[in-house]
C-alpha cells in the first residue's frame, strides 16, 4: 500500500515538474521572441543620416508642396487642353432606330382619296439613320482665342507655382537642417557641462575624506550635479523634435532623419539693401505668378464682354437613312450643312454681371501686386539687416569662448590649490556655458539669414543632382 501511494505521488510529482518545464519553456520563447521583435524594431528604426545637400536633394523629389506644384501643373495642362479644343472641330457620330404611329396619317390621305380606288394609308413608320457630324465655331468675337491665350498664361503660372514652393521648401529645409545642428551643439554642451560637474563633485568628495573640504562643498558640488541634468534632458527632446520637423519637411514618413554637417562657417561680405532688391525683382516667384494672374484676368475679363455677342458656326452632316412605310421602303444617303449665328443679344443682364466681376477680380490682384512689391522691399531689408546682425555677432562672440575658456582653467586650478572658491568656480563655467551657447545660436542664425536672404532675393537653389544611394533606390 505504501509503495503504491509512493508511486503515485511520484506521477504526480513528475507530470507537476513537466507541466512547470512547457511554461518556462513557453515563457522563455515568448521573451526571446520579444527580444528578438524589438532588435528587429530598433534595427528598422536607424535614422537616415544626410547631409544638407542631401536633404535638399531630398525635399525637390518628397516635399509634398513640391509634389502638389507639380500635380496642380496637371491640372492647368489639362485646363489648356480642354480650352484649346473650342477652336478644333467638333466630330460626332450619331445613330439610332426610331418608329412612329401617327393615325393622322389617315385624315391627311383621306383628303385626296380617289373614287372606286383603294389604298392603304401608311400610319406607321421605322426609321434607321446613321450620321457623321461637324461643328466647327467660326467666329466668337474673341471668345475661344481669349480662352485659349489664358490657358497658355496658366501654364506659366504653374511654372511658378512650383517655383514658389521649391523655393520655400529649400529655405524651410535649411532652417530646419541647421536647428537639428544647434541642438546637437546644445545636448554636447549640456552633457559636457553635466560631467564637469561630476567631475567637481568627486574631486570634492576626495577633498572631503582628505579633511580639506567641508560638507557644504560636497553638497554644494552634489546640487550643481543635479541642477545640470535638467538641460540634458531638455536638449537631448530638442534634438528629437528638431529632427521630427526636418522629417516632415523632407516627406519621410516612417523613417527617421538624422543632419549630419558643422555650423562653422564664414563670414562672407554682407550684401547691400540695393543690390539684393534688384535681384529680387528679377528673380522672385511671386512677382511672376501674379502678373501672369493678372494676364489671365485680363483675358478672362475679355471673354466675359463678349459674352452677349454672336456667334457664327458651321455644321454639317452625313450618313444613311432607311425609311421602312407599311407598305413600302426607301433607304439612302443623307447629309446636310449649314451655317447658324447664335445671338443671345438678351441674357437678363447676365453678361454685365460678369463683366463687372471680372474688372472687380482684375482690380483686386492689381492691389495684390502692389502689396507684395511693399512686402519684398520690407523682407528684403529686414534680411539684409539680420544677416548683417548675426554675422556681427559671430565676430564679436568667436574669441568669447576661447577667453572664457581661459578663466575656467585659471579658476579650477586655483580652486584646486585653495586660492579660489567654488563660486569663483561656477562663475566661469557658467560664463564660458554661456559663450558657446551664445556662439552656436549665433552661427545658426548667421546661416539661417544667409538662407532666407537668398529666398527673398529669389536665387536659393538646389545643389547639383547626385545619386542618392544613401536612399536605398
Amino acid at each position: 500500500m505504501n509503495s503504491l501511494l509512493e508511486k503515485i505521488t511520484f506521477g504526480v510529482r513528475c507530470s507537476a515538474f513537466g507541466k512547470i518545464v512547457m511554461i518556462l519553456a513557453v515563457i522563455i520563447g515568448f521573451v526571446s521572441g520579444t527580444a528578438v521583435t524589438i532588435r528587429a524594431a530598433e534595427k528598422k528604426q536607424e535614422p537616415t543620416v544626410l547631409t544638407l545637400d542631401q536633404a535638399l536633394l531630398l525635399a525637390m523629389e518628397k516635399n509634398k508642396d513640391i509634389q502638389k506644384a507639380k500635380e496642380y501643373r496637371n491640372q492647368v495642362e489639362g485646363r489648356y487642353v480642354e480650352e484649346r479644343a473650342a477652336a478644333l472641330p467638333q466630330l460626332t457620330i450619331q445613330a439610332g432606330v426610331s418608329r412612329d404611329h401617327d393615325e393622322s396619317q389617315r385624315a391627311l390621305y383621306g383628303s385626296f382619296r380617289i373614287p372606286g380606288v383603294r389604298f392603304p394609308v401608311p400610319v406607321d413608320r421605322e426609321a434607321r439613320t446613321s450620321v457623321i457630324g461637324l461643328s466647327q465655331v467660326l467666329y466668337s468675337f474673341g471668345q475661344v482665342e481669349a480662352a485659349i491665350r489664358a490657358a497658355k498664361i496658366g501654364l506659366k503660372t504653374a511654372d511658378d507655382q512650383l517655383r514658389l514652393y521649391q523655393q520655400a521648401a529649400l529655405k524651410d529645409v535649411s532652417s530646419a537642417f541647421y536647428d537639428v545642428l544647434l541642438s546637437k551643439d546644445f545636448f554636447a554642451l549640456a552633457r559636457e557641462r553635466l560631467e564637469q560637474r561630476k567631475r567637481h563633485w568627486e574631486e570634492a568628495r576626495k577633498k572631503h575624506q582628505a579633511g580639506t573640504a567641508t560638507d557644504y562643498d560636497v553638497l554644494a558640488a552634489e546640487v550643481a550635479v543635479e541642477n545640470a541634468q535638467p538641460e540634458v534632458i531638455r536638449t537631448e527632446n530638442l534634438i528629437r523634435t528638431s529632427r521630427e520637423k526636418l522629417r516632415f519637411l523632407l516627406g519621410m514618413e516612417g523613417r527617421e532623419v538624422d543632419a549630419q554637417g558643422s555650423l562653422l562657417t564664414s563670414i562672407l561680405p554682407y550684401p547691400t539693401y540695393e543690390e539684393s532688391l534688384d535681384v529680387a525683382w528679377k528673380n522672385r516667384p511671386e512677382l511672376s505668378e501674379i502678373r501672369h494672374r493678372i494676364g489671365i484676368s485680363e483675358e478672362l475679363l475679355n471673354i466675359a464682354k463678349a459674352g452677349n455677342l454672336p456667334i457664327l458656326s458651321f455644321k454639317a452632316g452625313y450618313g444613311w437613312q432607311s425609311l421602312d412605310y407599311n407598305p413600302g421602303q426607301a433607304d439612302g444617303p443623307l447629309w446636310t450643312a449649314g451655317f447658324f449665328l447664335t445671338f443671345p443679344f438678351f441674357d437678363g443682364l447676365r453678361t454685365q454681371g460678369k463683366v463687372i466681376r471680372a474688372k472687380s477680380d482684375l482690380d483686386t490682384l492689381k492691389l495684390e501686386e502692389a502689396k507684395l512689391v511693399d512686402g519684398i522691399v520690407l523682407q528684403t531689408r529686414d534680411s539684409v539687416n539680420a544677416v548683417k546682425e548675426a554675422g556681427e555677432i559671430v565676430k564679436g562672440i568667436s574669441g568669447t569662448v576661447s577667453q572664457a575658456q581661459k578663466l575656467l582653467d585659471m579658476a579650477e586650478k586655483g580652486f584646486h590649490f585653495g586660492v579660489k572658491t567654488r563660486l569663483e568656480v561656477d562663475d566661469a563655467q557658467t560664463n564660458l556655458l554661456q559663450a558657446q551657447l551664445n556662439l552656436a545660436r549665433a552661427r545658426r542664425d548667421y546661416l539661417v539669414a544667409q538662407a532666407i536672404l537668398e529666398w527673398v532675393m529669389g536665387t536659393i537653389r538646389p545643389p547639383a543632382p547626385n545619386p542618392l544611394s544613401f536612399l536605398g533606390k
